[in-house]
């Protein structure tokens, strides 16, 4: 099976203009030709770069309609702030995983397709559901990380209207609905073989056990950054 699109840990090559915005706006004096060449083997560099106050300072006033740097990194940025802290290589992983994932679900095609080019848009958890059950193995795995995934960006990002929706036109849909939902499948999917496969074993685990901490994380990051 080709990876999918979702099955991204660490840090991607990252382009030119993010590496440039982080050198260039680092305090002090530094030969940002030589930290560029140098920074990819240092990844704790990197990591920590990422969580620096500078960074999200130089980012937190971006247009977002036009961000100096690529969506993935503006993602990571705004989340690491609106969950401060140290990390352990998990939790790094998990946040390098859901700010690439949000930078997928930028695009509204892709939010409502388990795969990149699927004929088939979902636009309700029930129907993914039905999905999951008749999927043959290798499917049923995209499908259970495409409804954590669904469940962890409309209860993070989306978590206003649900609440509104829930509280003032009486749907049934809750955020608890999508903290079981979303938690249940990334367990699932962290026990089928394709997620050893991927190297998302260990990611899709740290998120089912602590997904209102990541849901949380991105309910404060979208009601700062995104709504406001």
């Amino acid at each position: 099976m080709q990876t999918p699109d979702f099955a991204q840990l660490g840090h991607p090559p990252l382009p030119a203009r993010d590496l440039n915005f982080l050198f260039e706006h680092f305090p002090g004096k530094i030969d940002v030709a030589r930290a560029i060449t140098e920074v990819g083997q240092f990844f704790n560099t990197l990591d920590s770069m990422l969580d620096a106050d500078y960074v999200y300072a130089a980012l937190r006033d971006a247009d977002t309609l036009d961000l100096p740097v690529s969506p993935q990194l503006w993602f990571e940025v705004m989340l690491r702030n609106a969950l401060p802290g140290r990390r352990n290589r998990q939790e790094q992983q998990a946040l390098h995983y859901i700010a690439h994932l949000l930078a997928l679900f930028a695009r509204a095609e892709r939010l409502r397709r388990v795969q990149d080019g699927d004929d088939t848009a979902y636009d309700y958890l029930v129907d993914l559901v039905m999905e999951e059950q008749a999927a043959d193995a290798s499917r049923r795995f995209v499908v259970q990380a495409h409804i954590a995934n669904y469940s962890l960006f409309l209860g993070g990002v989306c978590a206003e209207w649900v609440e509104h929706r829930h509280r003032y036109k009486r749907r049934p849909v809750t955020l608890g609905y999508y903290r079981d939902m979303g938690a249940s499948r990334f367990h699932m999917a962290s026990r089928h073989p394709l997620a050893d496969e991927f190297g998302l074993t260990s990611t899709y685990r740290e998120l089912a056990q602590r997904f209102d901490y990541y849901r949380g994380g991105l309910e404060k990051m979208a009601a700062e950054h995104l709504y406001n």
